[in-house]
């Protein structure tokens, strides 16, 4: 498709100094200029990628994936219990369902934990032991205190929580619940101290910061649940796969239950990354165009200095054919090598991310990443070939694209105008 003659042509027109007619800066700074903006193309991209990852993972890695619950019987007084009575022939059923790994009735309840003159709201969930060591970012956290051989006589609670409240492994803390034990008075708060077994942190500040685990017994009792749990929390092999599940496990369930998956909790949430991941490529996408765009000035001033030489050319036979072939390789060229460029730097910048993040914080004296507002306790990247892909194939077509024009503007110069005045 390209003769030797015509990359050896477009590569003495790259190279040749400023005096000889040539645009050596202009290519330099096209160059650095789609280098950079590839370089955060891909970088975006990779952060992107890694923050839907992490926070995808800890959705799933500590919640349950689709949880099976009761509309209950309408009590007297229009309440409904939403309470599951027959919890183990149940979670037995939905266990035997394809996909599902793993069927865990639960108690929950809302209370006030207290310690060390200290308190914070806390979600309280009641669970076995073993179905505990199924829960992946509890059995395998971040960091940890304790041990789960000890939760059967205790607690678990999040990491935040232990912060909040100043308690460790070993410690005790209050759990207060405004719904107690009937009384001729009343309803009386149940106040009752447990020893903290085991301390997580899965990474997630918003469930770091409010989760603990009860034995299920014990919250039977605590929360007034004698006989019945609130729910079956249910973990399948493919948690994207969840609405796809939902008529087998409907038919499992029965009637009188309904379905909450994880989608359905945090569907706002992606939408909103979503969302956000198309805002950041289109924008994205514009200054690579930017920088693409000094390629046509480049090759603009190139054509014009080289006004004299093309006329030569084409007087020596050379087609208009070959005129823009030669000068499309300059422009492809300088696309090329810059995305090249930008690439190495964007993946260097993803897999390394850690020591660059550690020298920025370093620079700007600590505190860069706020878990609270971020809820994630570190900058996550994950370099994903599609990624890289739709990175490369931007830069490279946006660079094909605005090289045609000058190319066909040397193609289409008149030789005779071209040599009316040498």
């Amino acid at each position: 498709m390209f003769a030797r003659y015509e990359w050896m042509i477009a590569w003495r027109y790259l190279r040749a100094r400023r005096s000889e007619g040539g645009i050596s800066v202009m290519t330099w700074i096209s160059l650095v200029g789609i280098a950079l903006a590839v370089f955060a193309l891909i970088a975006t991209l990779a952060v992107r990628s890694g923050f839907r990852y992490e926070f995808v993972d800890t959705i799933v890695g500590t919640n349950p994936h689709v949880s099976v619950l009761s509309y209950g019987e309408t009590l007297p007084n229009g309440d409904l219990p939403r309470t599951v009575r027959d919890y183990d022939t149940l979670a037995e059923r939905l266990s035997q369902v394809p996909d599902v790994t793993s069927a865990m009735p639960v108690v929950e309840g809302q209370v006030l934990a207290s310690a060390q003159g200290r308190n914070a709201g806390v979600q309280v969930t009641g669970i076995r032991p073993d179905d505990l060591r199924r829960v992946p970012r509890v059995a395998n956290p971040e960091e940890s205190q304790g041990s789960l051989d000890d939760f059967d006589g205790g607690i678990a609670i999040g990491a935040g929580v232990a912060r909040e409240l100043g308690v460790g492994a070993g410690d005790t803390l209050r759990l207060i619940s405004p719904d107690g034990q009937v009384t001729p008075m009343g309803r009386s708060p149940r106040t009752k101290a447990y020893r903290v077994g085991y301390v997580f942190k899965v990474g997630r500040y918003d469930i770091d910061g409010v989760r603990v685990y009860m034995p299920f017994d014990e919250a039977q009792t605590y929360f007034n649940r004698e006989g019945v749990a609130d729910e079956i929390q249910l973990t399948v092999t493919d948690p994207e796969a969840v609405d796809a599940m939902a008529p087998a496990l409907m038919a499992v369930a029965g009637d009188g239950t309904y379905l909450w998956t994880w989608k359905d909790s945090a569907g706002a949430f992606l939408q909103a990354l979503t969302m956000e991941d198309n805002i950041m490529f289109v924008i994205l996408s514009i200054l690579v165009l930017i920088a693409t765009l000094n390629i046509t000035s480049g090759l603009v001033m190139l054509v014009k200095n080289k006004g004299r030489d093309i006329g030569i050319l084409r007087t020596m036979g050379m087609t208009e054919g070959t005129i823009l072939r030669i000068f499309f390789i300059c422009g492809a060229s300088i696309g090329v090598i810059g995305t090249a460029i930008g690439v190495v730097l964007g993946c260097a910048f993803a897999i390394w991310i850690d020591p660059v993040f550690n020298f920025v914080n370093y620079l700007a004296g600590g505190g860069v990443w706020d878990e609270s507002v971020r809820y994630i306790s570190q900058l996550p990247a994950r370099l994903e070939l599609g990624d890289v892909l739709s990175a490369v194939g931007l830069s490279l077509a946006l660079s094909f694209v605005v090289t045609i024009f000058p190319a066909r503007r040397a193609a289409r110069m008149n030789p005779v105008e071209a040599l009316r005045y040498e």
